[in-house]
């Protein structure tokens, strides 16, 4: 459950009664009662007003998807750090992944339950506030982070959460050629990638590192929103040091980097 607080949440939702089923869940939590909006004009307005803390939104708005109001937002120096949740019943993958390209910190499905959107507020507060990694003999100022992503919106989430842990030194690449390329004549301590990329994606990437890259060791972590068992599987095959998804839980990144880097 949250812990008690006066958070701003701006909730964007056309439907009068998931606004109501929001504001009991909120209420529940213990948390304020949260400010209420039906569509992406609105929502804009109101963090012009006063800019929230966290943004909770359907997908499918009145007058543009909520895919349009996150990239309206991240577009905008004053809110393109404001954490935004979906809340929604979608689960097709071309629906859903301009969301999590766009940096979305957690995904909450309909119907859900005040535990669930609990769970994704605490996920999306402790991805402001992730501990320095612990116990790993390294130090981590020093570390060299490849990057790895077609979607600078989600580079820059994911840069935030790891200079939460502790990482400082990050070079960055839009996909997995322009990657291999940094590779060739840069030494790097850890690589965290994306898997859908343009021109090479991750499970390319990975197997380039691990069979023609002279740094065949590094350690490789993919944040990926891929949900096929079989993809996933192969992912691993190739050699990648851990998977997490996307949005991803910064506890879960900060376990799997400890292993990682503790490993490499």
């Amino acid at each position: 459950m949250p812990r008690p607080t006066a958070l701003d949440l701006l909730v964007v939702e056309p439907s009068p009664m998931q606004r109501k089923i929001l504001t009991q869940a909120c209420a529940t939590l213990g948390l304020p009662a949260p400010r209420l909006v039906e569509d992406c004009a609105q929502a804009l307005a109101a963090m012009a007003q006063q800019r929230p803390d966290i943004v909770i939104s359907a997908l499918y708005l009145p007058d543009r998807p909520g895919t349009a109001l996150v990239a309206a937002m991240r577009a905008d120096p004053a809110l393109e750090d404001v954490p935004f949740i979906l809340v929604s019943s979608e689960t097709r993958p071309q629906a859903l992944d301009p969301v999590r390209q766009s940096g979305v910190c957690a995904i909450v499905p309909k119907p859900f339950t005040p535990e669930q959107l609990g769970q994704a507020i605490n996920a999306t507060r402790d991805m402001r506030a992730a501990e320095p990694l612990a116990d790993i003999d390294l130090d981590l100022d020093d570390l060299k982070v490849l990057l790895v992503d077609d979607s600078p919106h989600a580079r820059r989430c994911i840069r935030q959460v790891l200079e939460q842990l502790g990482l400082r030194h990050f070079i960055e690449a839009g996909d997995g050629a322009e990657a291999a390329a940094i590779l060739g004549d840069t030494m790097v301590d850890l690589v965290v990638t994306d898997y859908n990329m343009p021109e090479m994606d991750g499970k390319a990437l990975v197997e380039h590192i691990r069979q023609h890259s002279w740094q065949t060791s590094v350690p490789v972590l993919m944040v990926t929103s891929e949900q096929d068992a079989s993809r996933l599987a192969a992912i691993e095959n190739a050699g990648v040091s851990g998977i997490c998804d996307k949005p991803f839980d910064p506890g879960t990144v900060g376990r799997l980097l400890q292993r990682a880097l503790a490993r490499g």
